[in-house]
């Protein structure tokens, strides 16, 4: 005897329950994730990149945009989140403090990337940091971690503000194009152009940790308001990503991430494990375990900018900038 509609469509509900996780058997969301076009382009992408090719977004039943609304760099991202280019983005957590001090409700609510390790790579003749005394720099916004921390890093080896001229160049690639072309003679580099330059025979200085060992980098933000009225895609995603950092992390995955690394950063595949050995083999805090947000490392950031004179005293606390909810809910903080 054939069964009625209705009994179909029972059975197939309660097939979905017992088989599936539940969020597969859920409506579908979509969201739109924002990214600056380096970003896309970089090592900074590995965990959002990890959670679409893995199939974890659609795993948490949700359909993911990826977009560059506007040009530029992170300072443009958290625009995109008031004009309704984007619902969620990435950014750098600077950018992040300052749109949040001046007004916006944007709010951490996951870790993307913790401790960066930026070299400083010179043109060979050049040996020491004393040598770039009177040379251009190619370094981030100025306003950015990237910048801060390797101010600081020149400041530990005697190199001055005003000592030496500066080109801002958006993202690791253009500051490596910069140093190739030989119009820089020094440049500011993240993985894996520091170690392509390396075996190039351009030269290592030193690395932004020995001077800021521990941070938080970049965040996924949201507004206030939207996650409110978006909880259930929120905490989806949050789910996602979370997992992305599980799958990056386990050593029987390493080749799968390595050619992630590969496809995004357009670099043979020994630089792409060469990379990876160095954010785990020893563990160097690189990245989050599981999108737990550091309010220390953000602390540091906070710290790291009233130093610099780009946010007055009082320094406001970390807890002002993130929203821990969504990471509770989704079990991971």
């Amino acid at each position: 005897m054939a069964k009625s509609p209705k009994a179909a469509t029972a059975l197939a509900a309660l097939l979905c329950i017992s088989l599936v996780p539940a969020t597969a058997c859920a409506e579908t969301l979509k969201l739109r994730y924002g990214q600056a076009y380096s970003a896309a382009r970089s090592i900074f992408s590995l965990p959002v990149t990890i959670a679409k090719n893995e199939g974890f977004f659609a795993r948490e039943g949700l359909d993911v945009e990826f977009l560059q609304p506007i040009p530029g760099g992170s300072d443009n991202q958290i625009t995109a989140l008031h004009n309704d280019s984007v619902d969620v983005t990435h950014v750098a957590t600077p950018f992040l403090i300052r749109a949040a001090l001046g007004g916006s409700d944007a709010v951490a609510i996951a870790a993307e990337f913790n401790n960066p390790i930026y070299s400083v790579i010179a043109k060979p003749e050049i040996a020491t940091f004393a040598d770039l005394k009177g040379k251009l720099i190619g370094l981030a916004d100025e306003y950015g971690t990237i910048t801060l921390s390797t101010r600081k890093l020149m400041a530990l080896h005697g190199l001055a503000r005003g000592e030496f001229g500066v080109r801002v160049i958006e993202g690791t690639s253009g500051r490596w194009a910069c140093l190739r072309r030989g119009d820089c003679d020094a440049v500011v580099l993240g993985q894996p152009q520091d170690l392509t330059a390396i075996d190039q025979g351009y030269r290592l200085l030193g690395t932004s940790t020995e001077a800021v060992p521990d941070l938080l980098y970049t965040v996924t933000a949201v507004r206030r308001s939207w996650a409110e009225a978006n909880k259930e895609a929120i905490v989806r995603y949050v789910r996602a990503l979370s997992a992305a950092f599980a799958f990056i992390r386990d050593p029987a995955n390493r080749g799968s991430v390595a050619r992630t690394v590969m496809q995004s950063t357009n670099v043979p595949e020994a630089i792409a494990q060469r990379t990876l050995s160095l954010f785990f083999e020893p563990e160097r805090g690189v990245l989050p375990r599981r999108g737990e947000i550091d309010l220390k490392g953000l602390a540091q950031v906070i710290a790291m900018m009233g130093e610099a004179g780009t946010i007055k005293p009082p320094l406001p606390s970390p807890e002002r900038f993130v929203d821990v909810q969504y990471l509770h809910a989704a079990g991971v903080q």
